[in-house]
């Protein structure tokens, strides 16, 4: 029996890592004590380099750290940050966990869909965005919230969004730093 499930049709196919590559694998893992403790940074660097990580690239890194495949996969499937499939350009995670949910994360939801045209899990049909729901993204504080690729942003209305969607879509970069950061930031109170 296999260590995976057959691979989705638009798997990778066979990958192998660049010298480049393996030069900073190298480099990584004089940081950490162990191969298996390098096994987060490994995947990282694979999703960097093939955008997604593919049953073919977990068994590229599975075979990079020493471990089973199925170890890598399980580490990969813990962590939502890590895609296992294919997304669009950009990434939107939308939290919908209880403070979130609370503050109209659902909102949210149903505004990015009618937006783009698309339901949670697709993808729009120019490639440029994923929408999903995802657990908490630990910002609760400024709930709802949802995270583009590796940035927040917080407070969101739908007027918010639109400002964001239209940006990307006009290949404008994310609007940081965040103007909803000085809303909540902290202030003594003895000043």
């Amino acid at each position: 029996m296999a260590a995976f499930p057959q691979p989705p049709a638009q798997g990778h196919g066979p990958v192998d890592w660049s010298d480049q590559d393996r030069a900073e694998i190298a480099e990584l893992m004089t940081h950490y004590p162990t191969q298996r403790a390098a096994l987060l940074p490994i995947l990282w660097l694979a999703q960097r380099k093939w955008g997604w990580l593919s049953f073919d690239v977990m068994r590229r890194v599975a075979q990079t750290v020493d471990l089973p495949p199925s170890e890598v996969y399980s580490v990969a499937t813990f962590y939502t940050m890590l895609k296992k499939q294919p997304t669009g350009k950009y990434l939107i995670q939308v939290c919908h966990t209880l403070s979130c949910k609370l503050a109209g994360a659902d909102r949210i939801v149903e505004h990015i869909k009618d937006r783009l045209g698309i339901e949670e899990g697709q993808t729009t049909p120019d490639g440029m965005f994923t929408l999903m729901r995802v657990e908490c993204l630990a910002s609760c504080g400024s709930a709802p919230m949802m995270q583009i690729d590796d940035d927040f942003f917080e407070q969101l209305t739908p007027e918010s969004i639109d400002r964001i969607l239209d940006g990307l879509a006009k290949g404008e970069p994310l609007p940081l730093p965040r103007p909803e950061v000085d809303k909540w930031t902290f202030q003594s109170l003895e000043s």
